[in-house]
């Protein structure tokens, strides 16, 4: 059984040995839940709480589509990092962007085993 919990910006980067791209002043956020996926209308579709996302895919429709729902924290998965555009958009909307070496499915499954819970429900 995993208790449910809400998590730090700060607990996330070091679950995920995540390096700190943008937003380095929003480390406190408290993070409800996590979502990871590349398709951005799945995100749309299910994000219902202040969540983080993990993702591979690398383009500003990416921080975009966090900032509209709310998301104060984008992860890049596997290695990606964040082009110069993606970080000022993130810098102008106070969104954190990490960059960590696990792949997804790894990446969701620290941040479950640690408390997280899933963004959204499936009805």
């Amino acid at each position: 059984m995993v208790i449910i919990i809400i998590m730090r910006i700060s607990e996330i980067t070091r679950l995920l040995s995540a390096e700190v791209i943008a937003g380095k002043d929003n480390l406190d956020t408290e993070i409800k839940s996590g979502c990871g996926s590349d398709i951005m209308g799945d995100v749309l579709a299910f994000v219902k709480d202040q969540g983080v996302l993990l993702t591979g895919l690398v383009n500003p429709q990416v921080v975009r589509a966090a900032q509209m729902m709310g998301m104060p924290c984008i992860c890049f998965v596997r290695g990606k990092r964040p082009d110069d555009a993606m970080i000022k958009i993130a810098d102008s909307g106070g969104t954190v962007l990490l960059a960590c070496k696990y792949r997804m499915f790894e990446a969701c499954g620290i941040l479950y085993k640690n408390g997280l819970g899933a963004c959204g429900a499936i009805d």
